[in-house]
């Protein structure tokens, strides 16, 4: 990254149907402190009837479009920073006007460690403001300015609470909102940008957040880089309860899906089937089936898998079975959470935490999902839990060595196969602890 006045910056706004809001964001990009010279804004289009026309600026600005099918700002984003170059990208919605410190102060803030910025989004009545007006209120000229409405409490709680996202958890992604979303190009490359699968309001920026998160981003809520959003909150902008319960489930569905752990999908959903787990499991079968392994047969892989999905949101690939007893362990189990070959990456970059194995063990006394709450842990000599967001982040925290009564994971024997597949569930122990 280069010094902050010469940091290059590519500003994406999605656009539909909004020509006047576009016109003010447009405007107040005009008005930006950081250079304008190492300003590119692209607006991308999500299916206008009328495309949208920037007009001459000072800044490099053009117009990408796709098709109109539907809500699809994830799939604009991607399409827009696909046509840029910065360093930065800040993603600003076409109805969110920047103050004219914005930019820079989402600079400062990724000059100071940050890989993922969320600024301050604010709400006034912006409906027929003239692009005059606003550079006069913008410049602090006095005269008009608009309605103020009130920001959500519970984002600015958040912020408060976790001290602008320095001390977050696995929930920072819900305090990230699209409309003042700020990378690193490298970041955004390296997740492999928003999701487009989401066509309605709400959910795609999370799900990025999420995966930016796990792949080990420093965020950071940069409380000077201010924008203005034309109308209130959502929360103010219906006063239908079951409107407004209708859109949270569809969000929340949608969320589910793709974002893993119990915020999305409740401690009730680990008997439920995902195709992005919370839990990656590996096991390593060299040679590629169990047979051509010493001393580990078929029936052992297969109680090592039943015993590590048991209460847990998890999924296990039998990394190098490709066929041979590797394709009979998985027909027998007939589990659709059960895979051979490679974790595929979109699936990793999904998961919160990882498992991986040389050789089958069984696991008793304990899940994997209990086990993950106290990661990293080690449990036998085989069995070790890590936290995806430290591996990328190469964390050297050491992991503990679980003894608790009744847990072990052992390699399995004939007497413990036995025992295994003659039980509906295994033994449960307390929650556990991290030692102090």
């Amino acid at each position: 990254m280069s010094t902050t006045n010469r940091t290059t910056v590519a500003v994406v706004v999605p656009h539909y149907e909004l020509p006047h809001d576009l016109e003010l964001v447009l405007t107040a990009l005009e008005l930006q402190d950081h250079p304008l010279e190492l300003l590119e804004v692209v607006v991308a289009d999500d299916g206008s009837a009328t495309r949208p026309e920037p007009g001459p600026r000072p800044y490099r600005v053009s117009v990408v479009a796709q098709a109109d099918e539907g809500f699809r700002a994830g799939a604009a984003r991607n399409l827009g920073a696909a046509a840029t170059s910065g360093e930065v990208l800040c993603f600003l919605d076409a109805d969110t006007v920047p103050e004219p410190g914005y930019v820079s102060a989402v600079v400062r803030a990724v000059e100071a460690g940050a890989d993922l910025v969320v600024g301050r989004r604010r709400h006034g009545d912006l409906l027929g403001t003239t692009p005059e007006q606003l550079r006069s209120w913008l410049a602090g000229g006095g005269g008009w300015e608009p309605e103020v409405f009130e920001e959500p409490a519970w984002l600015s709680e958040a912020y408060e609470r976790t001290d602008d996202l320095r001390s977050a958890g696995d929930d920072a992604y819900r305090f990230v909102i699209s409309a003042v979303l700020s990378t690193t190009r490298e970041l955004f490359e390296a997740v492999g940008g928003f999701e487009e699968a989401f066509s309605a309001y709400g959910g795609e920026d999370w799900e990025l957040a999420h995966r930016c998160w796990l792949r080990g981003a420093t965020f950071r809520h940069a409380r000077d880089a201010v924008a203005w959003h034309d109308g209130p909150d959502f929360a103010g902008r219906t006063e239908d309860e079951d409107e407004a319960r209708r859109s949270r489930n569809v969000e929340g569905l949608a969320l589910a899906r793709f974002v893993a752990g119990p915020a999305t999908r409740g401690v009730t959903s680990r008997g439920l089937v995902w195709e992005h787990p919370d839990v990656v499991v590996e096991l390593d079968l060299p040679g590629g089936a169990a047979g051509d392994v010493e001393g580990v047969e078929d029936a052992d892989v297969a109680a090592c898998v039943r015993s590590l999905l048991a209460g847990s949101d998890a999924g296990v690939w039998l990394v190098g079975a490709s066929g041979g007893s590797g394709s009979s362990v998985v027909g027998a189990l007939d589990d659709p959470r059960v895979h051979l070959g490679e974790v595929p990456p979109a699936v990793l970059g999904r998961c919160r935490y990882r498992v991986r194995l040389d050789v089958p063990v069984l696991l008793e006394g304990a899940t994997l999902a209990e086990l993950a709450e106290v990661a990293p842990v080690r449990v036998g000599a085989h069995l070790l839990v890590r936290r995806a967001r430290d591996d990328h982040r190469d964390d050297g925290a050491e992991a503990f060595t679980l003894e608790a009564p009744g847990v072990s994971a052992e390699h399995p024997r004939a007497s413990d196969l036995q025992r295994t597949f003659g039980r509906e569930d295994h033994q449960r122990t307390p929650r556990f602890t991290r030692p102090s």
